[in-house]
């Protein structure tokens, strides 16, 4: 049977559409407005009639639905923005030295102190082993520093391509087509099974 869906009622949404109308007739023996569902006219017929009204009904939501898609396209082009990868991905010489930096000079530091405290203990005078023992100790430093930096740097990469906040969008998109659903539901296909209930009541007889 053709359905005439309203210009404005994109294809992704017609489902959607029929499911808020179906759970309006589930739930329609509830509703005190929707008397006579089921008895005057069945649910089948119903939802028939609903389906051929999708534009007049969709109408009474337009404003909501509008919001609704306005919002879904917003996520959708935030979710398929390229992430910037210039700092994350181009690590070249900045992560080299970040590895190499701290082994290197820790292996002089261990080098110059061995050969240093070994000249120092031959020679307890010699000028040359105080000299290493110091450079030693200037490479132990330059070591630990670049262990902070390298641990400064993991933390700085771990934080940038942490995952973003989604959160927030997400309840955004949830609202509108909580928004839309209610609105479509309530301005629209509830007040038009109601009229359509409401057409089919037997004439009043008069005395």
């Amino acid at each position: 049977m053709h359905m005439n869906v309203a210009p404005h009622l994109l294809t992704e949404d017609r489902a959607e559409y029929e499911r808020v109308l179906d759970d309006a007739l589930r739930t329609a023996p509830e509703r005190p407005e929707l008397v006579g569902a089921g008895t005057r006219l069945t649910a089948a017929q119903l939802r028939v009639m609903a389906l051929n009204a999708t534009t007049l009904i969709t109408s009474a939501a337009a404003s909501e639905y509008e919001h609704f898609t306005k919002v879904r396209e917003e996520h959708r082009v935030a979710s398929n923005r390229p992430r910037s990868s210039a700092p994350d991905e181009s690590p070249g010489a900045v992560a080299v030295l970040t590895v190499l930096v701290p082994v290197l000079a820790g292996t002089a530091a261990a080098i110059f102190l061995l050969v240093g405290a070994a000249v120092h203990l031959l020679a307890p005078d010699a000028a040359f082993g105080t000299t290493l023992l110091t450079a030693g100790l200037v490479f132990g430093a330059l070591a630990a520093a670049g262990l902070l930096c390298a641990g400064a740097g993991l933390l700085m990469t771990a934080l940038r391509n942490s995952p973003a906040e989604s959160g927030a969008p997400d309840d955004e998109l949830a609202r509108a087509r909580a928004d839309w659903r209610e609105a479509l539901l309530e301005r629209g296909v509830i007040p038009f099974l109601q009229a359509a209930l409401t057409a089919t009541d037997p004439p009043s007889r008069e005395t």
